[in-house]
């Protein structure tokens, strides 16, 4: 089943393939007219009920088709000039000498109504005219047809359809008693929008209000360094990138000057000694209350004491997190402090091996499903990094083909989680994080070796984060 979202991803996605939105509103309005003609034949009166969204942009091509053989009147709810998207109108603009306003028709005239009213961008409320529309619908006592899925399901009022026809794959929450005969319908979406992640992802990505305030957009704690001092400034200033308001680093003693030099951006905090340790845990404890989302792992070093207080610190931790590095093979020592927790561990092909106990499969379907075993298993997202990434939360698998060879430099998976991150304390959910994170990383890599050849450094991939961002964000 298809959540109702994820048809705008698909939709943004298969833009972004080279199919456009037009070509998949005129084969989704195509459809749902071939399937309406097998249903009920020919030389019917038939009254489509179109709102003002793509959905009605399917009822006026539908209405098109239907023409050919029957009576057909187009009612709209709304004036055409609240037609809210580009490609709906120019449906509309097609089959405007059959539109009337839906005021004061009756219904009874018809041998079939033909539901375009709403699609599946509504969540919670139908407001008026819908409710309204909606209710004489389920009055009328005629045969309804509901395109894609019924106006209003999941809410308190919605279309009680004969028969629905919907396209690709049955969405969230229909079944036979509130969509009546379900047709599905291919309407031309590449099997890759739906494999492969891309701008579409980006729907989830939470815009920043106007008048936000400092912390509201995202407050990330990352918890490394020690022997290795640039992974957490790394991530760190990636998570900035990707538009978080507050970057706090903890990092051992030894580190704090090294780290606290890189920018005058992130805020460092100074433990003890030269490794994390257990003594280091109540700190990062208080620290991550302040936080949203807590990033643990990139260069902590091996220190037994270290994979032991990684440990302490996971177990213990209430906010989603982002497993890295070396706190990937802490991790895999006692999988079960990661039991009610959630987030994204990001290995790439030996930690993988050290997580799961056996290397990935090169077979590329059993290496899809041995991510997505792990990640059930273990209740976390897995972003796998390979030239291709695989990414599951053990439900849900996409793949991500961005980036390029010049990537291999190190610093760049330090980059991916500080993305990551940054993503998750924002509210994303973690799979739609390491998604995005994965798509947008790969994305500002491409754009630097456009610029630079296979001379980058990960620092190279961090400034390109705005224009990636910029590029994506358009698509929508």
């Amino acid at each position: 089943m298809l959540p109702f979202q994820e048809v705008r991803v698909l939709d943004i996605n298969s833009e972004h393939l080279g199919v456009p939105v037009d070509a998949l509103m005129e084969n989704a309005g195509e459809a749902a007219a071939d399937a309406i003609s097998q249903e009920i034949g020919e030389g019917k009166k038939i009254a489509v009920v179109c709102g003002v969204g793509n959905n009605a942009g399917d009822g006026f091509v539908a209405a098109r088709n239907l023409m050919r053989h029957n009576d057909v009147v187009v009612l709209l709810a709304s004036p055409p000039a609240e037609i809210r998207t580009g490609v709906a109108r120019r449906a509309y603009e097609r089959i405007k000498h059959i539109a009337t306003p839906s005021v004061g028709v009756t219904f009874a005239n018809f041998d079939v109504v033909v539901d375009a009213l709403l699609g599946t961008g509504t969540k919670k409320e139908v407001r008026e005219p819908y409710r309204t529309l909606i209710n004489r619908l389920n009055e009328s006592a005629k045969f309804i047809v509901s395109i894609d899925v019924p106006s209003g399901l999941g809410t308190d009022v919605a279309v009680r359809p004969n028969m629905t026809v919907t396209f690709t794959d049955v969405k969230c929450g229909m079944n036979p008693e509130n969509s009546g005969q379900i047709v599905v319908k291919d309407i031309g979406i590449p099997l890759d929008a739906s494999r492969f992640v891309g701008p579409g992802e980006f729907i989830y990505y939470p815009t920043r209000r106007p008048d936000s305030h400092k912390g509201e957009n995202g407050k990330v704690l990352i918890i490394g360094g020690g022997p290795f001092t640039g992974a957490p400034a790394l991530a760190g200033l990636a998570a900035y990138r990707t538009g978080v308001d507050i970057v706090s680093i903890a990092v051992p003693e030894v580190a704090f000057e090294v780290v606290a030099g890189y920018s005058p951006n992130v805020i460092v905090h100074r433990l003890h000694g030269k490794f994390l340790s257990e003594e280091d845990i109540e700190h990062c404890l208080r620290i991550a209350k302040k936080a949203d989302a807590v990033l643990i792992g990139p260069g902590l070093g091996t220190e037994p004491d270290t994979l032991s207080a990684v440990r302490d610190f996971v177990g213990r931790c209430d906010k989603p997190m982002v497993i890295d590095a070396d706190a990937i093979s802490a991790i895999a020592m006692d999988p079960s402090v990661l039991a009610g927790k959630r987030g994204v561990i990001t290995p790439h092909a030996t930690e993988f091996e050290t997580l799961a106990g056996a290397p990935l499969p090169q077979d590329e379907g059993e290496r899809e499903q041995a991510v997505a075993e792990v990640a059930s298993r273990l209740g976390f997202t897995i972003l796998a990094k390979q030239k291709v990434d695989i990414i599951s939360d053990g439900n849900w698998t996409k793949l991500n083909r961005t980036g390029n060879a010049s990537m291999s430099v190190a610093g760049t998976g330090d980059v991916l989680a500080g993305e990551t991150v940054a993503l998750l304390s924002k509210n994303v959910t973690p799979f739609n994080a390491a998604r995005m994170a994965a798509f947008l990383n790969g994305t500002a890599g491409d754009l630097a070796f456009e610029q630079l050849g296979y001379s980058i450094m990960a620092t190279d991939v961090i400034e390109h984060i705005p224009e990636a961002m910029r590029q994506i964000l358009r698509m929508l």
